[in-house]
């Protein structure tokens, strides 16, 4: 069971493989985007959350997470902006790598509108 608050949303689950290597990407509603270590993601307790990335104080009403993937190591990311989709290589993830719970970086003007992501 699950207790969220208000306007809360639950994001699908997403497999693991190889925690050593694997990485976790997450996208916002403002185009960010942030890949980072499996292994730099505790486990907590009590089913308690984690902060995946980090969305200024400001800006807590209005961006929000939009889709979370985990990529395995050499593996691709397909970034989903209304009908077109953007193919991220491994390599390419490298540009939006960084600390769990970091801002990320901005994805390329027309792809800041993420509707989904999928590992390939």
């Amino acid at each position: 069971m699950l207790s969220l608050t208000p306007n809360a949303s639950v994001l699908q689950p997403a497999a693991v493989d190889n925690p050593a290597q694997d990485r976790v990407v997450v996208a916002t509603s403002a185009g960010h985007l942030l890949a980072f270590p499996v292994a730099e993601l505790p486990e907590l307790d009590k089913g308690k959350g984690n902060k995946l990335i980090d969305i200024p104080r400001a800006k807590l009403g209005t961006e929000r997470v939009i889709a979370v993937a985990v990529v395995n190591e050499g593996g691709s990311l397909l970034v989903k902006s209304g009908a077109r989709t953007m193919t991220l290589t491994w390599k390419d993830l490298d540009a939006y790598t960084g600390a769990r719970a970091a801002r990320g970086g901005l994805l390329p003007r027309g792809w800041q509108k993420v509707d989904g992501l999928q590992s390939e």
